[in-house]
């Protein structure tokens, strides 16, 4: 992402560039999502024992808890590999599970080759105004540095620990 380029309001960005090639990066991500999203991230009431990313269009994006419930908060609507997810945010400004999907906003992961053994993995949260009035504390949230950031660094240290 050029740093150049203009954020519009409701959009909240973030990147990083991991050693590892392209479908290394997106299978780290996608099919190791479980080391990618920190454990306390979630709405369960109870401790995560698993954070779950269904790897097919109109999969789940779910934790569950140490007791079994779970929590679907996420859909995936579109999955590219190597070069692009795109999940739904299903969580309203009061961390709750949104169940209008007017109400949801999305992420774009998109996966960069930037050479055989480096990828450029840049993380897009947009239209976060459709969660309505409150959604300004919510940008402010997932675009602060324990937000998204902490995901991509979860995964880059993910990444680094592969055979």
């Amino acid at each position: 992402m050029s740093s150049h380029t203009q954020v519009p309001l409701t959009t909240a960005r973030s990147a990083i560039v991991v050693d590892a090639p392209i479908e290394t990066a997106f299978e780290v991500f996608t099919g190791q999502f479980d080391r990618v999203k920190p454990r306390d991230h979630s709405l369960l009431s109870v401790e995560v024992a698993e954070s779950v990313l269904e790897r097919h269009v109109g999969g789940a994006l779910y934790d569950r808890g140490v007791d079994g419930s779970e929590c679907r908060w996420g859909r995936v609507l579109a999955y590219e590999p190597p070069e692009r997810l795109v999940f739904s945010w299903d969580i309203s400004p009061q961390w709750q599970i949104e169940t209008d999907l007017e109400n949801t906003s999305e992420v774009e992961v998109r996966f960069v080759s930037e050479g055989e053994s480096r990828t450029r993995v840049e993380l897009e949260h947009r239209n976060l105004d459709r969660h309505g009035g409150d959604w300004r504390a919510m940008r402010d949230s997932v675009d602060s540095d324990g937000g998204w950031p902490v995901y991509l660094r979860s995964f880059a240290d993910a990444v680094g620990t592969q055979p």
